[in-house]
């Protein structure tokens, strides 16, 4: 038994740092340029939230995005206002992954590993940074396969079952879960993933799992708050925008969980997608309904923490 627990961390930390590696590869390529593409395409809140959703999107790291945001306004290379469009599509663009690795990707994942130990073993510049990218997008798929695997001798466990059934059981336990693990990872991606795996093996009820992945998006917070400590009050206005954001949208699902994951189920009955597209409608219900009222919810942070000068 122990054995396969070790195995579920690994599998974990394989995911963890296969996500590392491609969003170091991917940012790599982009060295340089990035702060100055977020600069040019967050005009508006519009433009803002389409910029941050592609953007986490490639990045694969609502978290990254964000906080690279919270410096981009600090150094005052962006109004809060713009950042705050890039954090409302950050929380849409974390969504892509769940769904793109519950697909049977093996076909393109060998040639994708081989390919990029190739690019890195060239040491050429123009081709180690997409290489590191390939290498990353393999290792969270292998690790995702890996981590299916190790979990299925620990759910026939009567402990184990017994303790993620309590805890799947209770929804508010279960968000405040999700929102502990998300925080100490520092990947609601990774906690997602998770989740999905062990729904899929039937001994957490739904419900609990939707809790689960609406409380990741909560402690993904953690790394805005860290990014912001010290900096410009504008930075701090993302950061308070960030977490205002993802708190009131799990606490206004909360109380209407099991209804919102019944209806999620009539997209699909099998778990793991059931579980990566009530994260995916929980994201883009919470930015669509911000979304017409930016300029407002700017306001209201505003008001809550003022600038210094009007402090």
């Amino acid at each position: 038994m122990w054995a396969n627990v070790a195995a579920v961390i690994l599998s974990l930390v394989a995911f963890i740092g296969g996500l590392k590696v491609m969003r170091h590869g991917l940012e790599g390529m982009a060295e340089g340029r990035l702060a100055i593409w977020l600069q040019r395409l967050a005009k508006t809140p519009t433009r803002g939230i389409l910029t941050g959703t592609v953007t986490t999107a490639i990045l694969q790291s609502s978290a990254a995005l964000t906080a690279i945001t919270v410096g981009l306004v600090a150094g005052k290379s962006l109004t809060f206002r713009s950042g705050l469009g890039i954090v409302l599509g950050a929380n849409v663009g974390s969504t892509i992954t769940p769904q793109v690795l519950n697909l049977n990707l093996w076909g393109i994942v060998i040639p994708s590993l081989g390919f990029g130990i190739l690019a890195v073993l060239t040491r050429k510049p123009a081709l180690r940074r997409p290489g590191e990218g390939l290498i990353g997008f393999a290792c969270i798929f292998i690790a995702l396969q890996a981590l299916k695997v190790s979990l299925h001798p620990l759910t026939t466990s009567h402990w184990f079952a017994h303790a993620l059934s309590v805890a799947g059981g209770q929804t508010v336990l279960a968000m405040v879960a999700g929102c502990l693990t998300s925080a100490i990872v520092q990947s609601s991606t990774a906690v997602t993933i998770l989740t999905m795996t062990l729904g899929s093996s039937g001994i957490i009820p739904m419900t609990g799992a939707v809790a689960i992945v609406l409380g990741a998006n909560v402690g993904t917070c953690l790394t805005s708050i860290i990014a912001a400590i010290g900096e410009s009050r504008q930075a701090q206005q993302v950061a308070l925008a960030h977490v205002i954001l993802n708190v009131i949208g799990a606490l206004t699902f909360l109380p209407v969980i099991g209804p919102f994951t019944t209806m999620v189920g009539w997209l699909s009955q099998d778990p793991a997608q059931l579980v990566a597209n009530a994260h995916t409608i929980f994201n883009i219900v919470c930015t669509l309904v911000v979304w017409p009222f930016t300029r407002q919810f700017a306001a209201l942070i505003e008001r809550l923490l003022p600038d210094e000068l009007h402090a």
